[in-house]
């Protein structure tokens, strides 16, 4: 997805062309467009998408945290989630339809 990205960017750089961030209804798609490049390996504490053990504790916490901590960023004892994930270009909805995916994924 990086290549792609960055064939896009060079792209309208290139030609001119404004870019406009994508918006998704989609949660797997918004899940695949950035936040699997830590949810799929555990980078920095990541929980993995689909690692139950490892989201039981953080969806007993309820939705509206994981929304709070993904949106806002959060420092934990496991790791770290930085706001939105670093990027910044995505809505709060598409964070939260991308939260909904995942824990959907890891129950």
């Amino acid at each position: 997805m990086t290549n792609l990205r960055s064939f896009i960017v060079s792209a309208a750089v290139v030609s001119g062309a404004a870019l406009t961030p994508v918006v998704s209804a989609d949660g797997e798609a918004v899940y695949n467009s950035g936040c699997m490049a830590c949810h799929m390996t555990g980078v920095a504490g990541a929980p993995k998408v689909g690692d139950v053990e490892a989201w039981a504790p953080r969806i007993e916490l309820g939705i509206e945290a994981l929304y709070e901590r993904a949106i806002q960023g959060f420092q934990g004892s496991t790791g770290m989630m930085p706001a939105k994930g670093g990027f910044a270009h995505l809505s709060d909805e598409d964070v939260m339809i991308a939260v909904d995916y995942m824990v959907s994924q890891s129950q």
